[in-house]
């Protein structure tokens, strides 16, 4: 039964193949035909300019007249607010009263020089054509100029260059869609309106924006790259965006042949709105990214702002998808017949759950941005030249307390939209609780881990930056999570150690450390000398620059206490801030080497055991 379904299924999708190439190729000859018919069309399309008692000729000339006299108010419009110094929304609000104006002009030249009927609605359809042409080409402006990070390395002008030779593909696609909506106004024949739309319009427009991103491919790619550090998956995605754009350019242009050639009405508005949509988008968020974090860094601005400006990137990227739901779903939805009302809502609430949750993931981030970098400043400030400084207790439990206050959001976002929708969530809090609670039984080393890890954290053992030795591992803390802290030893390696196997804590970077210096000398040595020697040395290193603002206690000696294989053994030791004794023990050493010398002291190296039992 399994075998004739699959051979019946797969029969049917051969007939519909069959059928659909077929249809192809029915399509493709009536194009052809059609184009073949396009100069007797064009005479039927003079004799119906005649019958209006105008012609060619008088047409192009008034539209002329009208483009002109809406372009250059627009032009003169532009320039003034590429120079103004005002705000962004002062500048928006120039640009829609100038499109306004130059919008109303055109109408008003159209109504005088025109006759009423299709003369007036033909400048009336160039009026606004200009207007939305110049319109896209101020967008172009704003949306690529400033979104290329300053960090990324141009030469100069090669932006301005880029513009402008993206602008005539631009200019070139405008007037094709205004010459082509003036034919179907004017009832042309349908081979004239396909052989100037393709021939003229599509062909050549694809040929010459794809021409345009190709040869600045990597301007376009720095104009959506975004501001320093950038994620990994940033960087490809701008080396790739060249391609992309190209890619889906040539796929709407295949689209709506293979569409006009199978006869399946295909929205031209929607689709190029999807266009403008899907290119413009990465460019906006370029923007608002590099936005946003000059309002993370700035001590100026509120944390609650800084988050504001980060959760825009969500807002754009909800009216995009919101847009290309607008433009393809909704006739999908009415065909099925379903409620857009209902639908709508739920979107609009499940939309405004996410964008709340955006706001308080970023403001979380935000707090602990500034906060990292407070502490790390005055870190800093208290440190000295070459130190590494230890994070504060703030500084530490913040980044933790920030991980699980994401996830709850996270955790809380989803219930919510879940609630939203009209799913019934309590079967899932109930089960997750069961299963929780046999977690919490079958995981005890787990749940160790954990509450070891929260009395840590409590009484202050370890922060980040801090040098501790555990029972099983020892170095830097470079991480610190719920169940483990990861240490990162002197030789590079990174240890992962979970709390509950730490045991004991040796932390070797709080308050002070006391360093201590022991050298075998000859038996005969002067100790009163080598004490006087030690002395010096320790005023030496406390009046050194360098060296003193990290000394607690000047260098002192111990005196003999010891002997050992008929060795003297002196000892001196110092006081010095956390990880700052190295070079105060390297100067030293140098100092007391040196002195030894000068004063005819002898070391004595330290037997090898076997040198003892030979001479046991």
């Amino acid at each position: 039964m399994d075998e004739n379904t699959s051979s019946t299924g797969l029969a049917l999708l051969v007939i519909r193949l069959q059928l659909l190439v077929e249809q192809f190729m029915e399509g493709l000859h009536a194009r052809y035909l059609a184009w073949l018919a396009a100069p007797a069309e064009y005479e039927e399309f003079r004799a119906s300019l005649a019958e209006a008692s105008t012609s060619a000729f008088a047409l192009g000339s008034q539209i002329v007249l009208i483009v002109l006299l809406v372009a250059v108010p627009l032009f003169l419009a532009g320039r003034r607010i590429q120079k103004s110094t005002g705000t962004a929304w002062r500048r928006l609000f120039l640009l829609a009263a100038s499109a306004a104006t130059a919008l109303a002009i055109g109408f008003l030249v159209a109504r005088a020089v025109a006759t009423q009927g299709l003369p007036q609605q033909t400048l009336q359809l160039w009026a606004t054509s200009t207007v939305a042409g110049w319109m896209v080409l101020v967008a172009l402006h704003w949306l690529l100029l400033p979104s290329v990070p300053r960090d990324f390395r141009l030469r100069p002008g090669r932006l301005t260059v880029f513009v402008r030779d993206l602008s005539f593909p631009v200019i070139w696609a405008v007037t094709g869609l205004a010459l082509i909506s003036t034919l179907r106004l004017w009832s042309a024949g349908a081979g004239l309106v396909d052989l100037l739309g393709t021939g003229l319009v599509a062909v050549p427009t694809l040929i010459l924006f794809g021409g345009a991103v190709w040869r600045h491919r990597r301007t376009l790619a720095g104009a959506v790259a975004g501001p320093r550090p950038r994620a990994a998956w940033r960087s490809r995605f701008a080396r790739s965006w060249p391609a992309i754009v190209i890619g889906f350019i040539i796929l709407i242009v295949a689209n709506a042949q293979l569409a006009r050639t199978l006869g399946v009405a295909l929205p031209g508005g929607a689709v190029m709105m999807t266009a403008l949509v899907v290119i413009a988008t990465p460019h906006l968020d370029a923007i608002i990214w590099d936005w946003g974090q000059r309002g993370l860094q700035s001590p100026n601005i509120s944390a609650v702002a800084a988050a504001w400006r980060q959760t825009a990137r969500f807002a754009v990227l909800i009216v995009m998808l919101a847009s290309l739901g607008a433009l393809w779903a909704t006739p999908l939805a009415v065909g099925f017949g379903i409620d857009l009302r209902h639908v709508a809502f739920d979107a609009f609430k499940v939309a405004l759950i996410g964008m709340f949750t955006a706001f308080c993931w970023n403001l979380i981030g935000t707090s602990i941005e500034r906060v990292s970098r407070a502490d790390q400043m005055a870190a800093a400030d208290h440190a000295a030249p070459g130190s590494n400084m230890p994070s504060s207790r703030l500084g530490t439990l913040v980044p933790l307390f920030g991980s699980i206050g994401k996830s709850l959001i996270v955790a809380f976002a989803i219930l919510s939209m879940l609630v939203t929708v009209g799913v019934n969530v309590w079967p899932l809090i109930t089960g997750l609780s069961f299963f929780g609670l046999a977690v919490s039984f079958g995981a005890q080393a787990l749940v160790k881990d954990v509450v070891s890890g929260l009395f840590f954290l409590i009484d202050d053992a370890f922060r980040y930056g801090e040098y501790i030795e555990t029972t099983g591992a020892k170095g830097t803390v470079e991480k610190i999570s719920i169940r483990s802290v990861s240490l990162r030893g002197s030789r590079g390696p990174i240890a992962t150690v979970p709390y509950g196997q730490m045991g004991k804590i040796q932390n070797f970077s709080r308050d002070w450390v006391i360093e201590k210096i022991a050298l075998r000398v000859a038996m005969e040595t002067d100790t009163e000398l080598v004490r006087k020697i030690f002395k010096t040395i320790g005023e030496q290193i406390a009046a050194d620059p360098e060296l003193s603002p990290n000394l607690l206690q000047p260098l002192k000696s111990q005196g003999s206490t010891e002997v050992e294989d008929g060795t003297l053994i002196v000892k001196a030791k110092f006081m010095a801030k956390p990880g700052t004794q190295f070079p105060i023990r390297k100067a030293a050493m140098k100092a007391i080497l040196q002195a030894f010398r000068e004063n005819g002291i002898r070391a004595v190296p330290k037997p090898f055991s076997g040198d003892i039992e030979q001479r046991v």
